[in-house]
């Protein structure tokens, strides 16, 4: 398996990803291949880059990549969460995986990780050069920071936010310096007061050697509030009809309402796919449960992808 830097465009930003080509694909004709899209906060070094090395493992062409204004990917204000520029980026992805003659540009299918999860299926809906799309631990950052990891948060607290936002942007126009989101505490016990498991897991994940990135997020600009406030990367699903779609959801995962409500608006072949024992998190690394995702991923997209990988 090889693994190369690449960058491409999306809506004039130049992103950053790696490419990731199985053992022998170079002249062995094209292949299938996926997009892997990074949890909100992330980096393609972390789980999308897990998840991408082990599908090329499996003998599929996969581009993992960071989504612009975060990353090594340019565009300003850094650490903007930009909904429908995610959705942009997965788009300007498989444009990329287009170009590459060791892929059949028919048989390109997406995998989000996360808010990236949404964000994939919101891109499939409205792009039919997808063929099939699946999610893992599926996340929709607004519905998140709206209501709550586990859908239960008092309104109140989304409307401070967007406060705020609003002024951080007066700041901004003053010429003053409008600050950014904090994403995380500064140690897991202040994450357990904050927003209980869930949070923890998320610290332990950011902020800790487990999986920790010095180019991942650690804020967000604040101007991504008001931005998610007014997204729902959920309206497309219907969009995909026929196209399979597949979700990987830890069964003990405080966000599976979110996947839930996304598999409700399905038209067409779609499974959620439950991993026992595993939490939202769990799925970013613990190898146990990646690798029961993997094994289903990859049967899913041989299936949805008519990707005979004996033959490449």
């Amino acid at each position: 398996m090889n693994r190369t830097d690449v960058t491409f465009p999306s809506a004039g930003i130049q992103i950053a990803a790696h490419l990731y080509l199985p053992e022998g694909a170079t002249g062995a004709g094209p292949r299938p291949a996926l997009v892997v899209g990074h949890p909100g906060t992330a980096v393609k070094e972390q789980t999308s880059g897990t998840y991408a090395r082990l599908m090329a493992e499996r003998g599929f062409v996969t581009l993992a990549f960071d989504a612009a204004y975060q990353g090594e990917s340019g565009g300003l204000p850094r650490g903007l969460e930009d909904p429908a520029q995610r959705v942009e980026d997965f788009k300007a992805a498989v444009s990329y995986l287009t170009t590459l003659d060791t892929v059949d540009p028919d048989r390109i299918g997406l995998l989000g990780i996360c808010a990236s999860g949404s964000y994939s299926l919101a891109a499939t809906g409205t792009d039919p050069r997808v063929r099939a799309v699946a999610t893992v631990s599926t996340a929709e950052p607004a519905r998140q920071f709206r209501r709550g990891a586990d859908g239960a948060q008092d309104p109140a607290v989304f409307r401070t936010l967007l406060r705020a936002a609003a002024d951080a942007r007066t700041a901004a126009a003053r010429g003053e310096d409008p600050g950014a989101l904090t994403m995380f505490p500064d140690t897991a016990e202040q994450a357990a007061a904050l927003g209980g498991e869930h949070a923890v897991e998320g610290f332990a994940y950011y902020c800790t050697p487990r999986g920790r990135h010095e180019r991942s997020a650690k804020s967000l600009a604040w101007e991504s509030i008001d931005r998610m406030a007014l997204h729902d990367a959920f309206l497309a699903i219907p969009l995909i009809g026929d196209r399979p779609v597949l979700q990987v959801i830890g069964e003990r995962a405080v966000t599976s309402w979110m996947a839930v409500e996304a598999h409700q608006r399905t038209t067409g072949p779609a499974e959620i796919h439950w991993i026992e024992g595993a939490s939202h998190v769990d799925l970013y690394d613990k190898k146990q449960y990646v690798d029961a995702a993997v094994e289903r991923l990859t049967d899913f997209f041989t299936e949805g992808l008519d990707a005979d990988l004996s033959s490449c």
